[in-house]
């Protein structure tokens, strides 16, 4: 499961806004090696100003030159394929075999409500779904959706092929408690794209916080969890060692959406937290979707040990279930 780049789609709506046109690029398929998986997204203007990545800068140097040169067409989307020539694999660096398939959409000022409407459901951390003709009117249409889905390159005889991709929120990681663990799991977890959100009830705890980019919450971690990560693209993760906070964010996260919960504390302290959980009325279902002791069993002590260990846990099941529900998207040429 793969989160398009809010803040691509966010560049996308105020370029609009400002009456300024500018591309949307989307990889619509690969083959071989990728640097990029199917659904990234990359957005560029006039002045050659760049948002998101497609391969981490070759791809994106050959679009510049094609928009310097004019052969970006402004009257509807195209399909160009990269990879394909010998030549493609030296003059942009891609992996041996490695194809992309990328679809740029000039988009202007009539868009602007199509984006605006997209941010404004991811800003409320949920998914919306857009479909577009790829035809000179590039007719757009947008549907409320209620989980994330792979992009879809629906191609049919003598009939314009329709692109329909899913946006849905980033990955968040809403952490409980603003201590040592925290702040170390926050910082590497930005460079992994998450976005990070702080909760924890101790105002002089939240004072000391000192990790940019991070967004907290003082209050009770159960009415926070309700109104912050009540989503299937959040993990929430108890980190205090204090039950009287842990438990009662934990007793929300449970009965939410989220797809991990999981607390720290040794397996004794784990079968202890069981056990209370079990007295607050959960049910034994709930109870087993905590990961406790949380993160891989790699033998971490220290703070930046853990927070390995739970980045560590959290690829790999993603990378499961990704592997699991999600079949490669081909397109057909």
């Amino acid at each position: 499961m793969q989160a398009v780049d809010h803040a691509v789609l966010t560049q996308v709506r105020d370029w609009l806004e400002a009456g300024e046109p500018c591309w949307l690029a989307t990889i619509v398929a690969t083959y071989g090696s990728s640097p990029r998986p199917v659904g990234s997204l990359l957005a560029c203007n006039r002045a050659g100003d760049l948002v998101g990545s497609l391969s981490g800068g070759c791809v994106e140097d050959d679009l510049i030159e094609k928009l310097v040169a004019g052969e970006l067409i402004t009257d509807g989307p195209q399909l160009l394929k990269y990879g394909l020539a010998p030549e493609d694999t030296e003059k942009l660096g891609l992996p041996c075999g490695g194809h992309l398939h990328v679809v740029i959409e000039p988009l202007s000022a009539r868009h602007a409500a199509t984006f605006s409407r997209i941010v404004e459901r991811l800003d409320a951390r949920k998914c919306i779904t857009r479909s577009v003709r790829l035809a000179a009117d590039s007719r757009m249409s947008l549907t409320d959706s209620d989980d994330f889905a792979p992009l879809q390159l629906h191609e049919a005889p003598h009939a314009d092929p329709v692109l329909e991709q899913t946006y849905g929120p980033s990955r968040q990681l809403f952490l409980i408690g603003a201590g040592m663990v925290s702040r170390y799991l926050a910082e590497m977890a930005q460079a992994l794209d998450y976005d990070i959100t702080v909760c924890d009830p101790r105002e002089a705890m939240l004072e000391q916080w000192a990790v940019p980019g991070v967004k907290t919450v003082c209050a009770m971690p159960d009415d926070a969890v309700k109104a912050h990560a009540d989503d299937p693209r959040s993990a929430i993760i108890a980190l205090t060692h204090d039950p009287r906070i842990d438990d009662m964010g934990l007793m929300a996260a449970l009965d939410s959406r989220a797809w991990y919960v999981g607390a720290m504390g040794s397996s004794r302290t784990s079968a202890k937290r069981r056990e209370r959980l079990a007295q607050l009325d959960l049910t034994p279902a709930q109870i087993a979707r905590l990961h406790a002791p949380v993160g891989l069993p790699i033998g971490s002590k220290t703070p930046p040990e853990i927070a390995i260990a739970i980045l560590a846990e959290l690829t790999a099941l993603e990378k499961s279930a990704q592997a699991a529900v999600e079949s490669p998207v081909q397109a057909t040429a």
